[in-house]
């Protein structure tokens, strides 16, 4: 028999919803409130009480939350939980189709199909209809499909509520679809849901089967829910009625994959004898953190009403600090993770920098690898190693050098021209028997007249783009070729007439990488495109070194649901970047962008560093965009700042958005700075020159005797940074 578990580690609210006998309950669960705890030991004790683990349905949001909840389960119960239903929605439903799916005819050996082959089928149906990819992207139509299913609609109910351009041309193909899924026995991942609910509301047998089974029901990150997973979760507990959900409807920041919060929020509604109990105690973040977090929360509408507190220490005030451009605004983070670290206070793991959207990763990354800070990105690819990023790139390889084969390979079908795996194959073929460059077979004529007439056409075009960029290049700037490849080719058109989230994310990749081009043409001594490319090559194999574990954590906002982290740096903070322009002026959009904020400083747990920029580049130009409208909602009368001020401020602006969407305006008299005034040479992030090390970025400047200063400088390529004293040194700013 093992022995009981430690119930007086729990708090009263934390033991109220273990212990509680059954019927529907609602946890709020605040950010680092120990919901994972309280789920675990929730289990724990039903199995304790006697309730046998087959016979418990317990949902997670990922397999990694999956795994850790059963490990803990294990020690706390001595192993025997192999019998207990636990996983994802995704996996907990395609292991019910495998089971009883023959019941609506499915078959047991289904396959599943990946992003990859469910677009293939798109537009191979596409192909078949004489639908112009131009007219209907295949890539959208694959996107409304997938939200027909979350919402339950068959193709013809799906037909019958169509409505628009978009969704009668997606009402055509849908049918032929799942004929083609069916005909080959693969689902979606869409259908694995979908199916499921079909299956529990065609078959009565099998409702009862599994409604008998599972006594209990327990789901985690309920406010994360689309309206499928909602509907199989009412199927399965409607007879028992034992359905515990755990949720914070503050964290719901996943609508655009179909998450609806409003279903956590009708929970009580849906049971109107739901026992609904509230965690409030966090045990991650300082009081100060907390209080910032509630502060911007707090301004969203229709939320559940919660407080979170903390017996937590008050912590060190929240910083806040304006840089001049998003450059600057990496240095300052790396100068910061640099002298936490060099002075034994913090390890490189403690770390987490967040940003919006991926594209603000690449000033990060690249300060980084100039200040040589190793580095991890979550949720995502290195900038330069970004899928749109190396097809860019791999256009300026080719007409900078025909004979680089793989780089010709990655671009002459994309986008796609008509060069399939055919005419891959005649080319392969040329080239090998003679032992010729592949530029030289796909300008072969008697290949070419091997040719399908679209084929030639599409590698026509290829060649052209390349022989046009190859006497392009002596006369235009890089980021002249940049755009010149990114129209001539297909690819940027491509992706603006496919509207799906991805596409929108890949779009602000490219547009950063125009910035970067620019950013080069005015810095570089002798810009070229052979310049740019080894440049680019240069800081790509940087990212090869390898690294002991302990590294600085980059990523997005979404990517950092459920992490946390000692010192959390929240970059772009500013309208138009964090709140996100798209979610400017749409009030609901808005409100996801604020909860997408709290989840980002509630994954603090010592110190907060929220940062915003004067200048920001994005999407190929300047942007001077006000301070974000988060950073007004927060009480900084008493934050500090990253770099020191060099000069006075204008009095802080307390902008306080009250429920009525109006501001009240406060003016609070900013303390002058203390001490001999002492104005540094340079600002943090400012390109110097420098007669031997060459142009440089400044990470930091410090006054030494003589009103003097050291200058702390890192040169691209040249190893360490250099301390310089300025009368000696007599940089120069570029």
């Amino acid at each position: 028999m093992v022995a009981p578990f430690d119930l007086d580690s729990l708090n009263p609210q934390q033991r109220e919803a273990v212990m509680w006998p059954g019927g529907p309950l609602q946890i709020f669960a605040g950010a680092g409130s120990g919901k994972t705890r309280v789920i675990t030991y929730r289990i724990a004790r039903l199995i304790q009480d006697g309730v046998n683990p087959s016979r418990i349905l317990a949902v997670t949001f990922t397999n990694k939350a999956a795994k850790e909840m059963r490990e803990r389960l294990e020690s706390l119960l001595g192993g025997k939980v192999r019998s207990l239903w636990l996983g994802t929605f995704h996996s907990l439903c395609a292991r019910m189709l495998r089971i009883d799916g023959e019941k609506i005819g499915l078959s047991p050996e289904f396959v599943i199909y990946d992003d990859g082959e469910q677009l293939a089928i798109v537009k191979d149906i596409l192909k078949r209809m004489a639908i112009d990819e131009k007219s209907l992207q295949p890539r959208a139509a694959l996107n409304e499909i997938s939200r027909a299913k979350e919402q339950m609609l068959d193709p013809t109910k799906y037909e019958e509520q169509a409505s628009g351009y978009l969704q009668r041309m997606v009402a055509g193909i849908y049918p032929e679809y799942q004929t083609r899924l069916a005909r080959a026995n693969a689902l979606d991942f869409d259908d694995i849901l979908y199916h499921a609910v079909r299956l529990l509301e065609r078959a009565p047998e099998v409702l009862e089967k599994y409604q008998d089974r599972f006594m209990h029901v327990l789901i985690d990150e309920y406010q994360d829910v689309n309206f499928t997973q909602y509907r199989f979760a009412q199927l399965i507990s409607a007879k028992h009625r034992n359905i515990t959900i755990v949720g914070d409807d503050d964290q719901s920041i996943y609508a655009w994959r179909g998450a609806d919060v409003s279903l956590m929020l009708r929970f009580s509604s849906d049971h109107k004898d739901a026992k609904v109990i509230t965690l409030g105690q966090n045990y991650r973040s300082t009081k100060v953190i907390l209080q910032a977090a509630a502060d911007v929360i707090q301004h969203n509408r229709g939320r559940a009403e919660k407080e979170l507190w903390t017996e937590n220490e008050a912590g060190r005030p929240i910083s806040v600090t304006e840089a001049g451009t998003d450059e600057e605004e990496a240095m300052i983070v790396a100068d910061a993770v640099l002298k936490a670290v060099r002075s034994g206070r913090r390890k490189y793991g403690e770390f987490g920098v967040l940003y919006r959207t991926n594209a603000q990763s690449r000033a990060v990354e690249e300060a980084f690898l100039t200040m040589r800070i190793p580095h991890i990105l979550v949720g995502g690819q290195r900038f330069y190693e970004r899928r749109e990023i190396k097809d860019i790139l791999g256009y300026l390889r080719v007409i900078l050098n025909p004979l680089d084969e793989a780089s010709i390979k990655r671009t002459i079908n994309t986008p796609t021209r008509g060069l399939g795996a055919g005419s891959i194959g005649l080319f392969d073929e040329w080239s090998r028997a003679r032992g010729l460059a592949w530029w030289d077979a796909i300008r072969e004529q008697s290949v070419q007249s091997q040719l399908p007439k679209r084929a030639l056409h599409g590698l026509q075009q290829f060649v052209g783009l390349v022989e046009e960029g190859r006497d392009m290049m002596q006369d235009n700037s890089v980021t002249e070729m940049l755009e010149y490849v990114m129209a001539r080719s297909g690819y940027l058109d491509s992706l603006k007439q496919d509207r799906s989230e991805d596409s929108i994310s890949r779009l602000e990749n490219l547009q950063e990488l125009v910035r970067v081009t620019q950013q080069y043409d005015e810095t570089a001594d002798e810009p070229s495109l052979f310049g740019f490319l080894e440049q680019i090559a240069l800081i790509a194999d940087t990212d090869q070194i390898e690294e002991t574990g302990e590294a600085v954590t980059l990523m997005t906002l979404h990517s950092s649901k459920g992490l946390e982290y000692p010192v959390v740096f929240l970059i772009g903070m500013e309208e138009g970047v964090f709140p996100h322009s798209r979610a400017i002026g749409n009030e609901i959009e808005l409100e996801e962008e604020r909860r997408l904020c709290y989840v980002g400083m509630t994954r603090a747990r010592e110190e907060l560093h929220l940062l915003h920029s004067r200048r920001r580049s994005m999407y190929g130009s300047a942007n001077f965009n006000r301070r974000s409208r988060f950073l007004d909602d927060v009480d900084l009368s008493e934050s500090d700042s990253l770099v020191p001020q060099k000069q006075p401020q204008a009095p802080f602006r307390d902008l306080r958005q009250d429920r009525t969407g109006g501001y009240a305006v406060t003016l609070v008299e900013t303390p002058k700075p203390k001490g001999p005034a002492w104005k540094p040479p340079f600002t943090v992030g400012e390109r110097v020159q420098h007669a031997k090390f060459g142009i440089g970025v400044v990470i930091s400047c410090s006054p030494v005797k003589g009103n003097d200063a050291e200058v702390t400088v890192a040169f691209p390529g040249v190893t360490g940074v250099k301390k310089l004293i300025q009368s000696f040194a007599k940089l120069e700013t570029v």
